[in-house]
């Protein structure tokens, strides 16, 4: 089955160092933010090079392309924020949100399904 990976792109508000975004990473992992049904992996990753202005940006990996649709909706037709899991408002809203430079929900990201699988 073919999966469903998402790329979060942050962009951390001036004056927020690599060691708080970090750190607040540590802190929503160990609260289970990530701990979301079909979700099999993520990463975050810091920028070395690129025309992009992230200074990191997050890898979700789910096991399918349903599996992300149940979380967020169909392409076309996003889920309203309130049908989103908690933990993930709490990532969102609690920790995120006052390291970024612009609200959560208005970041860089894509959302890619597997063409071919191995």
């Amino acid at each position: 089955m073919a999966q469903a990976i998402s790329v979060h792109e942050y962009v951390l508000k001036p004056g927020v160092g690599a060691r708080a975004f970090e750190q607040a990473v540590d802190d929503a992992a160990g609260r289970g933010c990530f701990d979301l049904p079909g979700l099999i992996d993520y990463k975050f990753v810091r920028r070395l090079r690129g025309s992009r202005p992230a200074h990191y940006a997050a890898i979700w990996t789910y096991e399918s392309r349903d599996a992300w649709a149940r979380l967020w909706g169909e392409p076309g037709h996003a889920k309203p924020r309130d049908q989103f899991p908690t933990q993930w408002k709490v990532w969102e809203d609690e920790i995120l949100a006052p390291l970024l430079d612009r609200d959560p929900q208005f970041i860089e990201y894509a959302a890619y399904e597997e063409y071919r699988e191995g």
